[in-house]
């Protein structure tokens, strides 16, 4: 069957991607950055792009999640008029398409972008109107992508009851859910239950990030206490599996995971970065995947990364010895972990991701 064959670095390119973990203030064009700055007189590293770009990548391998956080400031300096931040998920909806992606919910923090009196809602709908226009962009050069929008709340400020009420106000209107994100060492998801009861409550989804800089306790925290439909990274759950003996033995919360068909939103060069593992052939998702967990692909920060959604597929297939049909589990599992409506998601299962996966390995 072509589908147990390898794809090549141009069949990897042009077939169609999922992506639920991008960070909008983490995936800016490097010469954006240099317009939007010298226009509001911004300081940057670096006025050149490669040189800038550079910087970006450089900084964030340092194996710190702290100073990995650190270069956002630039980024969210740049995105603070409606104009801007139109334009950076414009250029975000566009880019994406020309990597393939033809579904993706990419995630904000609106409190982030109110240094010069913006409001929340101007915030939201400047983000959604900049991805409907990069559809429309898309569309002009062939290219389809649907781009909905996660908002975030940062999880050391104290705003996310407020964000949460907006994921609500918005249902419908370009919103799908709600993250909190930011450092989690010393900041547990717990701190901010009462507004994950609320989202249940109004029947809204969520994902939280957990067990990425910290353990298993931030992962069980985030299920079993505040209700995660999705991880935001996961990957220590590997914590969890005993894999000294012939056979991996899941542990408890492991298990419970698996069985649960909780999906793992996992960014693997981004980990590299961060120091969560030490090379791609030993980072969990091979084995996560292995083991038939809800293993999803995702980008996390690309300008950070220096990474797009086919980087990322290469990578895999580089490590693991991924197949084409390796590379559409972990697409359809994207799209079965989406919070669009069900019948809107097998729609693109069936019409776009089987298709052309089939048409393209069978080349």
């Amino acid at each position: 069957m072509s589908l147990t064959k390898k794809p090549t670095h141009e069949q990897i390119k042009r077939l169609p991607k999922v992506l639920l973990h991008d960070h909008l203030d983490g995936g800016l064009r490097p010469q954006t950055i240099i317009d939007i700055a010298a226009r509001i007189g911004y300081t940057l590293p670096s006025t050149d792009p490669v040189k800038l770009a550079d910087w970006f990548e450089e900084s964030c391998n340092s194996g710190s999640l702290e100073r990995y956080l650190e270069t956002f400031e630039h980024t969210v300096a740049v995105m603070q008029t409606r104009e801007d931040i139109i334009r950076v998920a414009r250029e975000c909806a566009l880019d994406l398409a020309r990597d393939g992606v033809v579904y993706a919910e990419v995630r904000g923090a609106p409190e982030l972008f109110t240094q010069n009196g913006l409001s929340l809602d101007e915030i939201i709908q400047a983000t959604i109107d900049g991805y409907r226009l990069g559809e429309k962009d898309a569309a002009q050069e062939g290219f389809t992508i649907r781009v909905e929008s996660l908002l975030c709340a940062l999880r050391q400020n104290d705003v996310a009851q407020e964000v949460a009420e907006k994921v609500v106000e918005y249902r419908e209107k370009g919103v799908v859910g709600f993250d909190i994100a930011g450092p989690e060492d010393g900041f547990p998801p717990t701190n901010q239950l009462e507004t994950f009861n609320y989202l249940r409550q109004e029947d809204a989804h969520f994902t939280i990030h957990a067990g990425e800089a910290y353990g298993l306790p931030s992962i069980w925290q985030a299920i079993q206490m505040c209700g995660a439909e999705r991880l935001g990274h996961g990957v220590r759950i590997i914590d969890d599996i005993d894999v000294s003996g012939p056979t991996p033995k899941l542990g408890q919360l492991a298990a419970y995971v698996k069985d649960r068909r909780i999906p793992l939103e996992l960014c693997p060069t981004s980990n590299l970065q961060t120091g969560a593992v030490k090379d791609i052939k030993s980072h969990p998702i091979g084995l996560l995947s292995k083991l038939r967990f809800r293993v999803t692909l995702n980008t996390d920060n690309r300008l950070m990364s220096r990474t797009s959604m086919s980087y990322e597929m290469e990578q895999v297939v580089g490590a693991f010895d991924w197949t084409f049909q390796d590379l559409q589990r972990v697409t359809i599992n994207a799209l079965k972990s989406s919070f669009i409506p069900f019948d809107e998601r097998l729609k693109i299962i069936d019409e776009v991701v089987k298709p052309a996966y089939a048409k393209i390995a069978a080349e």
